[in-house]
């Protein structure tokens, strides 16, 4: 039988989960923690960081740490002034107004 997956994205953190039966188990990520900081980083070198991971560099490389994208999803560049005044990584636009994140030298749309 196919197993029922569950992933919850949170803002600030996200969490998953299966069906095993009529229960859902929590998986725990590699740390061994039951949720994961909702973190993308990518450190000087190229390397790509999730999580507590991610979270953790953000204070030596916040330009790099991207944290609290949903605030952008669906957005249009000049809808989120405010928003783009709380977090310390680069926000722009593309040809059609809408949110682009710009980090370690890459373009990445929210979603």
């Amino acid at each position: 039988m196919s197993k029922i997956i569950g992933i919850d994205l949170g803002t600030t953190n996200s969490c998953v989960s299966v069906l095993e039966g009529q229960e859902p188990v929590v998986i725990p990520n590699l740390e061994g923690a039951r949720t994961t900081p909702s973190v993308v980083g990518f450190t000087k070198e190229g390397e790509r960081l999730v999580g507590a991971a991610a979270k953790r560099q953000a204070v030596t490389n916040p330009e790099n740490t991207i944290f609290s994208v949903k605030r952008f999803m669906g957005r249009m560049h000049n809808e989120v002034s405010s928003e783009e005044k709380t977090v310390p990584y680069k926000i722009t636009e593309n040809e059609k107004g809408a949110v682009i994140i710009e980090a370690a030298g890459n373009k990445y749309t929210p979603p």
